[in-house]
């Protein structure tokens, strides 16, 4: 409540409920009285549509939320939409696939090919986080649209089961591990996008909304659903054609909702996007620029550029007397590799992750113009580290306070580190 006078002199506080309804308290014949301070928000379709928001939104929307939230669910309610016609297709083709409405078919054989599907997924499930368990923080996005694209392909495996019955189980047990490594990815992804969407704390309430939005969605989907059986019962060829205009509509729709996200963390990704600009002509670009620019397909790369957290190997004991810094930087076989003190703070993580960038674009790009051009002459590895540390000492402290002017975050990092950190002697400066 906030007390003041506002419009009239016999009005002696009002009150307001997020941004939804505001109440003013006048005196009037001695008697304090209550009374709604907009008349537009009395109508009926009004109270329906506060009432669908409550229902469906978090408490303090908007001001509870991150500003990319509405565009992003959206999309992502579209996406949801597709995918669960989909899914009914896939669904139909398996219990076919299994024998339902098979004379022939027994529950033991059924049972067991479900069985075998269940556990091999249940190992692809357990396999896939502990190889890319920690990747999916840093590359949310990626992670997130990879997610889906393997799920139309999981789909798309089980509708075709049924036509190759020699091999229909270990298709769909194939089809089992996808679907497991879905369920992974999709799942820890939408949580780290829960935590940039939430901007009170509010990661819960996001996160049982997002539920009631996707059981309403697949709900609706339901419905659809129960018109699209009888049509695509053993019609094969509208099956396909349906499950094709589904899996465009689902990739599309999970493309442009990865896009609308703009995430104010850095990243590998971003923070390399943001750091090159400023070398090119001196301006920090907004974090809803750089999430354009940003890539959202993975690259599938045999040999990494840069690696973040490395142990201590040959090369970086040589600079172990020779550094005032709270990490050590140095090239190995063409890859910049960064050794981590322990007591490095989140600056200097980003510090170490800007010069192993600038390092990187100058192995293997070779700019020709910016602040990288004159460094890209160095041709000894030893030389071109010490002369990028120049550069960084010189620009760094106002490149990372045009960060925080341009509204990013450089209080914590999406930077993907190892867990390797060493404790040395360092130089007195």
């Amino acid at each position: 409540m906030v007390i003041g006078m506002e419009g009239s002199e016999n009005v002696i506080a009002t009150e307001k409920y997020g941004s939804q309804a505001a109440w003013r308290y006048r005196v009037r014949d001695g008697e304090i009285r209550r009374e709604r301070a907009s008349v537009n928000g009395a109508t009926p379709g009004n109270a329906i549509a506060r009432t669908l928001k409550s229902v469906f939104l978090p408490q303090g929307y908007p001001e509870s939320v991150s500003e990319d939230y509405l565009r992003y669910q959206i999309w992502d309610t579209m996406q949801a939409f597709s995918s669960s016609l989909s899914g009914t297709l896939a669904t139909q083709a398996s219990l076919r696939g299994v024998g339902v409405g098979s004379q022939e078919a027994t529950v033991a054989a059924a049972t067991v090919t479900w069985l075998l599907k269940d556990g091999t997924g249940m190992l692809g499930r357990i396999m896939f986080a502990w190889l890319k368990g920690s990747k999916l923080d840093s590359e949310a996005k990626k992670w997130r649209l990879f997610a889906d694209v393997l799920n139309d392909m999981a789909m798309f495996v089980e509708i075709a089961a049924p036509y190759f019955p020699p091999v229909f189980t270990l298709i769909l047990c194939i089809a089992g591990v996808f679907k497991s490594i879905v369920g992974v990815a999709g799942g820890a992804t939408r949580a780290a996008l829960t935590v940039h969407q939430a901007r009170r704390n509010n990661m819960a309430d996001i996160s049982a909304k997002d539920g009631s939005q996707e059981t309403l969605v697949n709900l609706a989907g339901l419905l659809v659903s129960l018109v699209l059986i009888p049509l695509v019962t053993d019609n094969p060829t509208l099956t396909f054609i349906l499950f094709f205009l589904f899996t465009i509509l689902h990739l599309f729709t999970n493309y442009k909702a990865v896009r609308s996200v703009v995430m104010e963390t850095l990243n590998e990704a971003r923070l390399s996007i943001v750091l090159h600009r400023y070398l090119l002509d001196g301006r920090i670009l907004s974090p809803a620029d750089a999430n354009q620019k940003e890539p959202v397909f993975l690259e599938f790369k045999r040999k990494v550029p840069i690696k973040l957290g490395v142990r201590l190997g040959e090369e970086l004991q040589l600079v172990l007397r020779n550094t005032t810094k709270a990490y050590l930087i140095g090239i190995q076989n063409g890859r910049v590799c960064v050794c981590l003190g322990t007591d490095a703070s989140v600056h200097e993580e980003i510090m170490a992750a800007c010069q192993a960038l600038c390092l990187n674009t100058v192995l293997h790009l070779s700019p020709q113009s910016g602040a990288l051009a004159q460094l890209s002459k160095t041709k000894d590895p030893w030389e071109l580290v010490s002369e990028s540390q120049k550069l960084i000492d010189q620009m760094f402290q106002p490149f990372i306070t045009g960060l925080e002017r341009a509204g990013w975050q450089t209080d914590r990092t999406l930077l993907d580190w190892n867990e390797w950190r060493v404790d040395w002697r360092k130089k007195i400066s």
